[in-house]
């Protein structure tokens, strides 16, 4: 059986998720239903557009990394925990004892909920069941014992399902991708601090006032409000920034015209291909529905995908690229902070992006919802980093000649594997025995609740876009 995983993970890291995630559509597809020539193309179709996606956020990554490494120089900077990224964190995951298993285990869990009734969420997204992995690989460093990593793993499994279920609506709404869900852990985890910090908003005067969505922003500002123009914009400060003592004036011009000119690129480049994932996406979808409709009425079933899906949305990269200078002013000034960021300064836009339905689109709102979610990450990062160390070397990873302890934003500064490791450290079995009954009682109280919490979604992005509608045909007006 081992040697059986262990070939299953061979391939999956060898073809990696642009290359997996087309055939997994493909054979899903088929199964659902389509045509063979309609899922060939729908896999195909998807595969384009993540290899796209991932183009604009490599031009993302190196013009933040560019613009981070010169702040940290120019503020001589220095930490005894390093950011190494989440493909380091990926790596490592897959490359621990749990990342053997994570993927029948994360298949497993899926089937057995969607078939129950439980979820609506078919997560095709195998490449992101090593967040799963990454939390289970944490507990075997702290307990070590690949029975509580397993069993974590599995837990983490249902909990990315009801995080999807929970917002898709809401998502689907405000992003316009029906048929679509988000079982993307380290995105999911900013829903519950969306919603309690909107909410201190809401019952704040002042705050609530303030209205910073982008299309409001475009009206406003009228060229300089639009997507690519605001990217220009963002790019140029944040050049200046770091590279304002970079050399003589025509070197300075230039990093600083080319952060700008590449952030505006990401701008434009990432809602078009978001726009080619959905058109392979739709036969899917639809192939889903109407296997489903055959079988058991009018259940939906949403196709759970990466949060890549969402990060084209203008409200998105901009909140995120605000909030890069902001987390690197935070990993200076916060008290007792021991993270120094880098490598994972581009994933932002991931870590916020499902804050955008909650805020809906309110940029002002999204960036107080990062900051906050931010300031917590460098403690819990400073709380997990030996044992993410310890996961690391475990699975023969190579850490830094510089570093003592790593970390990365995606997963280190995360609530839930903090909970769930605090929660096993001090109860043991007890321990994972809470987080079952929480995600439990959790499903059981979204199922009884649907209806409304579905409803409402849809009406507060309803209203939102009414909204806008109106004040534009005011301003229009004067």
């Amino acid at each position: 059986m081992d040697s059986l995983l262990a070939t299953l993970k061979t391939v999956i890291d060898a073809l990696g998720p642009t290359v997996l995630l087309p055939i997994v559509i493909f054979f899903i597809a088929l199964i659902l239903g389509a045509k063979p020539a309609r899922a060939f193309r729908a896999g195909v179709t998807i595969g384009i557009a993540f290899i796209g996606i991932n183009l604009v956020i490599g031009l993302m990554f190196t013009s933040l990394s560019g613009v981070a490494q010169a702040i940290v120089k120019n503020t001589g900077l220095h930490r005894d925990i390093i950011d190494v990224g989440w493909p380091s964190a990926a790596a490592i995951a897959f490359g621990s004892s749990v990342g053997l298993w994570v993927i029948p285990i994360g298949i497993v869990v899926n089937v057995v909920l969607l078939l129950g009734g439980v979820t609506r969420t078919l997560n095709v997204d195998v490449w992101n069941f090593w967040h799963f992995a990454f939390v289970g690989s944490l507990l075997v460093a702290a307990t070590g014992s690949l029975a509580d990593g397993l069993i974590a793993a599995g837990l983490m499994a249902g909990l990315a399902l009801l995080f999807a279920d929970w917002s898709a609506k809401a998502v689907q709404e405000f992003y316009e991708v029906p048929g679509v869900s988000v079982p993307h852990l380290a995105s999911a985890q900013i829903l519950p601090v969306a919603i309690a910090v909107n909410w201190l908003i809401e019952k704040t005067p002042g705050l609530r006032a303030i209205q910073m969505d982008t299309s409001s922003i475009q009206k406003r500002f009228g060229v300089f409000g639009e997507p690519m123009i605001l990217g220009l914009i963002i790019g140029i400060i944040l050049g200046l920034i770091g590279f304002y003592n970079a050399g003589n004036a025509s070197v300075v011009t230039q990093k600083v015209l080319s952060t700008g000119i590449d952030l505006a690129a990401v701008m434009v480049l990432l809602p078009r291909m978001v726009k080619i994932l959905m058109e392979g996406l739709i036969p899917v979808s639809d192939a889903a529905q109407q296997f489903v409709r055959k079988r058991s009425g009018d259940r939906e079933i949403f196709v759970g995908l990466d949060s890549a899906i969402l990060i084209g949305h203008p409200a998105a990269i901009a909140s995120s690229l605000i909030l890069v200078p902001i987390a690197i002013l935070m990993s200076i000034v916060l008290p007792g902070n021991r993270v120094i960021l880098f490598a994972d300064l581009a994933v932002i836009p991931f870590v916020v992006a499902l804050a955008a339905p909650v805020c809906r689109g309110n940029v002002f709102r999204m960036i107080i919802v990062g900051i906050v979610t931010l300031a917590f990450g460098f403690y819990i990062a400073g709380a997990l980093a030996p044992l993410f160390t310890d996961a690391a070397r475990a699975a023969h990873f190579a850490i830094p000649k510089n570093a003592s302890l790593i970390t990365s934003i995606v997963d280190g500064f995360m609530w839930v594997p903090f909970v769930v490791v605090m929660l096993v450290r001090t109860l043991g079995m007890g321990g994972l025995a809470i987080v079952l009954m929480m995600i439990a009682g959790s499903y059981a109280l979204f199922i009884r609740n649907r209806a409304v919490w579905e409803r409402a979604a849809g009406a507060s992005v309803a209203a939102e876009a009414e909204l806008a509608v109106a004040t534009s045909k005011v301003r229009a007006a004067e």
